[in-house]
């Protein structure tokens, strides 16, 4: 086995293991949401997971180069304005249809890729997005038009495409812890910028810190740095293929921990979904993977 190939397996289960701690946010935040409001709570993740990586590799800023500290920063403002609208739809929706709709980054990044960097996209991938959109639909349309939760949702989703491609684009092995903490730094100031005029809501209970501190070390902070690490050896489509089982540990852990029943509707809708990211895997990847190079700007 080539150390290539040795590479692309360990960023492979990379991106499975901080998909599988996503996956179990979407429960946990929707039942913290009820005691802490939606930004105060993502000021003080972020936050923590920022001191958290300075704290374990303190040197890494400093070796940043210039141009990976201003990508990084535009990294950072597409994420934490996605976090904002993930987590104030999931404040509106229930979690397992939140893990669904957010995972519609899946069928958006080749797409932005193939805009981006104008690559050919297939009628198959068309039919792939067309059959999103349908399921999307079954899971989230009341009559013609869309909930608040559901809409800002699906915005988050693209914001998160967006941020998948720039990862590839310009994430670099030497520069990923680097890159994550300045990523960091600007979703937290995003964050405090939008709180601070009406004051921070701090959680009350231990087990709500215990809760908040996971998401920021485990599903914050240590899942952003694999993230930045694995898309250095991964292209974005592929990446993100990997990621659409996000959707996947979202409905288990809500159905198994959140007491949410799987309806028709949610088992249509999800399953249409998941076809269509499978079919944007079955297509033959010279097609479709969006290979980004490296880009300085």
């Amino acid at each position: 086995m080539t150390s290539e190939r040795r590479l692309s397996i360990l960023a492979t289960l990379a991106l499975l293991a901080m998909t599988a701690t996503w996956g179990s946010t979407f429960y946990l935040i929707k039942d913290l949401l009820d005691r802490v409001p939606v930004l105060d709570f993502l000021a003080v993740r972020f936050a923590i997971a920022s001191v958290a990586l300075l704290l374990l590799a303190p040197k890494a800023l400093g070796r940043l180069p210039a141009t990976a500290r201003k990508n990084a920063v535009v990294l950072g403002l597409l994420y934490g304005v996605a976090q904002i609208l993930q987590t104030a739809g999931l404040a509106h929706t229930p979690a397992s249809v939140s893990g669904f709709i957010t995972g519609m980054y899946v069928v958006c990044t080749p797409l932005f890729a193939a805009l981006i960097l104008r690559t050919r996209i297939t009628p198959m991938t068309w039919g792939a997005v067309a059959l999103a959109t349908a399921g999307l639909g079954v899971l989230t349309l009341n009559g013609f038009s869309i909930g608040y939760g559901e809409a800002i949702t699906l915005v988050a989703a693209i914001l998160y495409a967006l941020h998948i491609v720039g990862l590839g684009a310009w994430a670099g092995a030497r520069d990923a812890m680097g890159m994550t903490i300045v990523q960091l730094i600007v979703i937290t100031i995003v964050c405090f910028v939008a709180t601070v005029p009406d004051g921070i809501v701090l959680p009350q209970t231990s087990q709500d810190w215990i809760a908040v501190v996971y998401m920021a070390v485990v599903a914050g902070a240590l899942a952003l740095a694999g993230q930045t690490w694995a898309q250095a050896h991964l292209p974005p489509t592929r990446a993100a293929i990997i990621m659409s089982m996000e959707p996947v540990f979202a409905a288990f852990f809500a159905v198994l921990l959140g007491g949410e029943s799987v309806t028709g509707r949610m088992a249509v809708g999800g399953s249409m979904v998941l076809a269509a990211m499978l079919i944007v895997e079955l297509i033959p990847r010279r097609k479709i993977e969006a290979e980004v190079p490296h880009i300085a700007v």
